[in-house]
């Protein structure tokens, strides 16, 4: 295993995930900018935190201004330091959603559901404004906080009915996943991992691609494409996709009781 940084510096935590999401996503919307492809000048960008109400949750709201002078700004920064008013909810900046162009761009970095209203409230303003032109901003989530892999208050909650609700008071996420379906949200890139059979497994997915499962191989060097399809893998669909290219159990390949992957 290769620990980077190699200082040992990383503390994992959700706010210090942000920090190094933050300055990704801002390269992103520079690259992907029409002002930066054409005539090779930068737009500028807003960091707004204020959208984190507790200031520790590791949420931010990035996007351009494309048109506007200044440099980039950052809004909410004191909040998002999680001082002892930011941590308890106390004295945030109301959250102001931006006006994009057509041209803009703009991403939820690590959204949780606390945010779908406004990530429901601006992807329709959008919508709405690009009714004339038929062109609308891209908005974007980038590394959001609720998991795939369901638990029972997730599958509880994609219930219709008072239970269903009840279990999304709570936390499920049924109903939020419906509403970023409802407005047209799709998987443009993932890449997830866990273990199955012992074995480190990554699912990968693009906008353009099925559900592609590899699992690493023994020596740590490579890995394996193992199967694919077009839902998301449950871990019963990779345990079969590693049957089926007869791949065992790790500590049996380990022990040289099988052949090694």
């Amino acid at each position: 295993t290769k620990l980077v940084p190699t200082d040992e510096s990383w503390q994992g935590g959700i706010m210090q995930l942000y920090r190094a999401a933050a300055p990704t996503t801002k390269d992103i919307l520079r690259q992907l900018s029409p002002t930066m492809r054409d005539a090779g000048v930068p737009p500028k960008i807003v960091e707004d935190r204020t959208i984190d109400e507790s200031g520790v949750d590791g949420v931010g709201l990035l996007y351009t201004q494309i048109g506007k002078s200044g440099g980039d700004e950052v809004k909410g920064e004191d909040e998002a330091e999680g001082g002892v008013f930011g941590a308890f909810g106390f004295g945030e900046e109301s959250v102001t959603l931006p006006t994009l162009s057509e041209d803009d761009m703009c991403v939820f970095v690590q959204p949780n559901q606390e945010v779908i209203d406004s990530i429901e409230t601006l992807s329709t303003q959008s919508a709405a404004s690009a009714s004339s032109s038929g062109i609308s901003p891209l908005i974007a989530l980038i590394n959001p906080q609720w998991r795939n892999v369901d638990d029972a208050l997730d599958s509880a909650s994609k219930s219709d009915n008072v239970f269903g609700a009840f279990a999304s008071f709570l936390g499920g996420k049924g109903n939020s996943m419906k509403r970023l379906d409802t407005l047209g949200y799709e998987t443009t890139y993932s890449l997830e991992g866990y273990v199955c059979k012992g074995g480190n497994i990554r699912l990968l997915k693009r906008f353009d691609s099925d559900w592609i499962a590899f699992a690493e191989n023994d020596a740590g060097d490579a890995w394996v494409r193992v199967g694919q399809q077009a839902d998301r893998p449950r871990y019963q669909d990779v345990e079969k996709f590693l049957d089926d290219k007869g791949v065992g159990f790790k500590y049996a390949r380990d022990l040289g009781m099988i052949p090694k992957l």
